[in-house]
């Protein structure tokens, strides 16, 4: 990551033309500057290398995901059918045996 440039001198100067004595001025303007060098501060470049990064993770697992639902539903589908299948047959075979023990007319 990178600093912020900053002109102290300046900022100094800035300060005690607002009325700050110049030993204050001076000082105050010091530590922001330090404060602003020792900072990590996030840059645009920074946050889209970092962006891009997340949306890459973000969709290989998003893939990985929509692989694992589509197999669980192919196997969900497969059951599915076999009991349907199944319901089918049971229904069938009561309607014969029903239609083979009942009197005809």
């Amino acid at each position: 990551m990178n600093a912020v440039p900053f002109d102290t001198l300046k900022l100094a100067r800035d300060f005690e033309v607002a009325g700050m004595a110049p030993p204050v001025a001076a000082g105050t303007a010091a530590a922001l500057a330090d404060a602003l060098i020792g900072a990590d501060l996030v840059t645009k470049s920074d946050l889209d290398t970092r962006l891009g990064s997340f949306e890459a993770r973000l969709s290989a697992k998003f893939e990985a995901f929509e692989a694992k639902f589509d197999a669980k539903l192919e196997i969900l589908r497969r059951d599915m059918t076999i009991k349907l299948g199944g319901m089918l047959v049971i229904a069938v075979g009561v309607i014969l045996a029903a239609m083979r023990f009942m009197p005809r007319p």
